[in-house]
């Protein structure tokens, strides 16, 4: 079942008919400048102090939520890592509620609560951003177990990267998986380095989705800097999962141009291998390729990078206006209301 591919290397410069239609093309750009522009301006608002804590960006790996989001329903279950704030967005979470959640302020998604690392929204069926490396697998899994329990169609989809890769939970949860016939797709965004280690140096196996075949799981790596192959790939394996085939396992190879979060200056990291991946950079390679393959005008894409500009300005402002919440939330939302009765709404 496994399939390798190596480093991709796109150009842009010969036209060639387009593989999806004009309205899927746009969606994807559109979500990966939201995402570009969204990251941008928070890394700004930290270094002016008005975003405090851990920060991870997703710069660099929007191919992968566009991909993926065009691919699911809204009624699949997703659930991540702590570099997340392009899934949520793209999953249907408003940038002023995710940028008042990054200033800890009431309006935020979570409350203030949550910070960068722990976006939730049950409307939109996603869970998260967790914190503790590696224990969304766990979560992830769970809810494939409740999807076939409750007898759905539905898909979970448990994301993690490189480094998570190497937890024993993933090992505990694949075998869990196929033993159980769930309906979980899970995926590694490899983006080289787990922190500051590459994948190279955690391990022999450093095709990560081999790991997936000891458990006999459907397992294949797959381009993560353009949104076409992401989109086919969680296609193929969505159709595995629906028709009641069990988990399957995409291993997403990708790249984040920042550091691991915003304290990482990223020195490990050589100036000639950030500068060759810039070359194949997701939203400047989709916006090229749709207007060398004229699937749009330069006019239609301007026209929305502007929207996409004045959503963000909007976003910061309602972020800096927003009150910060009242420290007696402080003990809701924890428990049910059932098990602690005196704590009030």
């Amino acid at each position: 079942m496994a399939v390798a591919t190596k480093k991709p290397v796109r150009k842009t410069s010969k036209k060639t008919k387009p593989a999806y239609s004009k309205e899927m093309y746009l969606s994807w750009f559109e979500i990966m400048f939201r995402v570009r522009r969204f990251e941008e301006r928070a890394l700004l608002a930290y270094s002016q102090q008005k975003i405090r804590g851990f920060c991870h960006v997703y710069i660099g790996q929007e191919a992968i939520t566009a991909g993926l989001i065009s691919a699911l329903t809204p009624e699949d279950k997703v659930v991540t890592a702590y570099r997340q704030h392009g899934i949520a967005l793209s999953r249907g979470l408003t940038s002023k509620s995710c940028m008042a959640e990054l200033f800890g302020k009431k309006e935020g998604c979570v409350g203030g609560k949550g910070g960068s690392m722990h976006f939730f929204s049950k409307e939109h069926n996603y869970f998260g951003g967790n914190g503790i490396v590696g224990a969304q697998i766990l979560i992830g899994t769970g809810i494939a177990l409740a999807e076939k329990y409750r007898g759905t169609k539905n898909a979970a989809i448990c994301m993690f990267g490189d480094g998570a890769a190497r937890q024993g939970a993933l090992y505990e949860s694949f075998n869990m998986a196929m033993t159980w016939n769930l309906p979980v797709l899970y995926i590694c965004e490899n983006n080289g380095y787990a922190m500051g280690t590459s994948v190279k140096r955690t391990s022999n196996v450093t095709e990560i989705y081999q790991v997936g075949e000891a458990f006999d799981i459907p397992s294949r790596d797959v381009d993560g800097m353009a949104p076409e192959s992401v989109h086919e790939a969680l296609m193929e394996a969505l159709e595995h999962i629906r028709a009641g085939k069990g988990p399957y396992f995409l291993e997403i190879k990708t790249y984040r141009y920042r550091g691991h979060s915003v304290s990482d200056p990223a020195k490990y990291r050589t100036k000639e291998e950030l500068e060759s991946y810039k070359a194949l950079d997701p939203v400047i390679v989709t916006e090229q390729k749709i207007i060398q393959d004229q699937i749009a005008s330069a006019d239609e894409i301007a026209q929305i990078k502007e929207v996409i500009e004045k959503e963000m300005d909007e976003a910061v402002d309602f972020a800096e206006k927003s009150p910060l919440p009242d420290p007696s939330g402080l003990y809701l939302h924890n428990y049910t209301q059932e098990d602690y009765p005196y704590i009030r709404d």
